[in-house]
């Protein structure tokens, strides 16, 4: 709909609007499962049959997220290739100055996606197991993902236009330290690739991009791991 809206480059935007539901919708959808899978199951007083076979309780908390990253793997996958469809469609009979790609660009951008997804389900893991109630979780991992994503384009509108604001470098510096304890979530979303099909459009530290944000995932499974096996269940 948002193509057929658009009066130019019908497909670029038909692209750019789906990819934006995607990272929407797929966090919303893996942190109501989250809750059902761990916060619920504590709740409801489950896992006095879950964890009552002689095995780790980290088997326990890493086999569902596991279960859960790859079920949600599969559902971007569909919804990946169901957007390419309808870019394609959209765009049949109106040439572009700029096409998109929906080669390697585009699926280069959907692994970045599943990389963000698996950064804020880990997150969410963490605060299922430590939370004290369910509602928590959302509200935590929603509000992580908020801010992880929109600190680093802030600091960057407030570096070209200093006069939104007064005392713009201060508050930019203030922000900056919040790349010190935070994710750079912004930064993975590389769909600019794939809306012009220029690979050259990549974030030139994009190695680095993937090693830290998987270094921030490792550190919250770490902590919810740690986290489990001190919790005593009521």
């Amino acid at each position: 709909m948002s193509g057929q809206f658009s009066g130019r480059q019908p497909a670029t935007v038909a692209l750019d609007v789906g990819l934006s539901l995607i990272r929407i919708v797929l966090p919303v959808l893996g942190v109501l499962m989250l809750q059902e899978l761990f916060s619920r199951e504590f709740e409801r007083r489950y896992f006095l049959a879950s964890l009552a076979y002689p095995r780790p309780r980290y088997h326990f908390l890493l086999g569902r997220l596991a279960a859960l990253v790859g079920l949600l793997a599969i559902l971007l996958v569909v919804l990946a290739a169901a957007l390419a469809a309808i870019v394609v469609w959209v765009g049949q009979g109106y040439g572009q100055a700029t096409p998109v790609s929906l080669g390697l660009p585009y699926w280069f951008t959907i692994a970045f996606i599943l990389l963000d997804l698996f950064v804020l389900l880990a997150l969410g893991t963490l605060l299922a197991v430590v939370a004290s109630t369910p509602s928590f979780v959302i509200v935590g991992t929603l509000g992580f993902m908020l801010i992880a994503r929109s600190f680093s384009a802030i600091i960057a509108l407030l570096w070209q236009d200093g006069w939104l604001v007064s005392n713009a470098e201060t508050y930019s510096n203030s922000l900056g330290l919040l790349s010190y304890l935070l994710p750079d979530l912004g930064a993975l979303d590389v769909r600019m690739i794939a809306l012009y099909g220029q690979m050259g459009l990549l974030p030139g530290d994009w190695p680095w991009l993937i090693v830290s944000s998987l270094a921030y995932a490792g550190g919250f499974l770490a902590l919810a791991v740690w986290a489990l096996n001190r919790k005593r269940f009521a």
